[in-house]
């Protein structure tokens, strides 16, 4: 491996002089900067994060916790995570908290202790009193997504305002028979998603002074698969056909859809379908959603996050993320 040694010796500078240039910390004239650049790129010099580490007393490293990572939300979060810190220098630590409470545990009270990370992103996890002060006693930045956290900066998401809007949508073109395809009790461990989307969903019907049918509520799993199968039941059941539903995310929404097609039902002419979230197949699908912008979520984490590292006041405090209604070829005025 080529040592600082070399890169001084080549670029006619001190070690100290290769050290502020690379890190960008400290003073170094633009001409010697250069020159040091120029001698590491030439013999391949890269700096060691161990020795970067015990000279500025940090990893250059963020840890990241999430709920999942085998559904695209998450990861199209994360892309935008990784993707800002990695262009400001930094590496990126991933704890996946899973169903197990003794893993869950050990992430907080033994992972994260570690001394191995600068800061902390949670992701759409809803962290108890006990979780929290063990993230505060790290003394480090911490980020939280998704939620609110009154213990913590936050960057919240209004599930219940998003379900209004998706439905209130529907309403505005005229529909009155609106299904709702949601998700059971397994799914609300991380801020009740599901029953906040629900919610939504009932006061703008309840707004609209239309009552909401209980035959005409699907639970589901998030799933296209299971958007397909209680879109099944809701298009082919003995009951009254919705003429619109509402799905509590764009991948079943999208499995509504394929129910339609294949039951022989038009889109939207004999049905209307809307989702959430801006899934990356929607626009394939001409799916009408509220996109949530999970990338940006991300990129905006670590720009949260980065800021607090760089000191700067009242960074990363509590904000609401956007969302928009984006209206494609899914819905439309029912029929006559």
């Amino acid at each position: 491996m080529v040592s600082i040694d070399e890169v001084a010796r080549l670029a006619g500078v001190s070690t100290a002089t290769v050290s502020r240039a690379l890190s960008g910390r400290g003073h170094v004239s633009d001409a010697a900067r250069e020159r040091v650049r120029s001698a590491a790129d030439s013999l391949g010099y890269v700096v060691s994060s161990r020795a970067s580490s015990l000279a500025s007393g940090r990893t250059q490293n963020v840890g990241v916790i999430v709920p999942f990572l085998d559904r695209w939300f998450f990861g199209a979060v994360l892309s935008g995570v990784t993707s800002a810190l990695m262009r400001a220098g930094y590496d990126v630590t991933l704890y996946n908290i899973t169903a197990d409470a003794a893993v869950r545990q050990q992430v907080f009270s033994t992972f994260l202790r570690r001394q191995r990370v600068d800061a902390v992103i949670a992701v759409a996890i809803e962290l108890d009193d006990a979780e929290t002060a063990q993230l505060l006693d790290l003394g480090l930045p911490v980020i939280g997504v998704g939620g609110p956290n009154p213990r913590l900066r936050t960057l919240t998401f209004d599930d219940t305002a998003v379900a209004r809007l998706a439905t209130e949508h529907l309403i505005a073109l005229g529909h009155r028979d609106i299904a709702h395809i949601g998700a059971g009790p397994e799914f609300e461990a991380d801020f009740r998603v599901p029953s906040r989307r629900r919610l939504g969903f009932e006061q703008a019907l309840a707004d609209a002074g239309i009552p909401a049918n209980p035959a005409l509520l699907e639970p589901a799993d998030f799933t296209v698969d299971g958007g397909y199968r209680a879109a099944t039941r809701l298009l082919s059941g003995s009951g009254p056909r919705p003429s619109a539903i509402f799905a509590a995310s764009d991948e079943m929404a999208i499995g509504a859809l394929l129910a339609a097609r294949d039951l022989g039902i038009r889109v939207p002419e004999d049905v209307s379908i809307v989702g959430i979230d801006g899934y990356e197949l929607g626009e394939f699908f001409e799916l009408t959603t509220v996109d949530q912008f999970p990338l940006a979520q991300g990129e905006r984490a670590a720009a949260a996050i980065l800021a607090q590292l760089e000191g700067i006041p009242d960074a990363g405090a509590v904000a609401d993320l956007p969302y928009e209604l984006i209206v494609r070829s899914t819905t439309a005025p029912p029929r006559s």
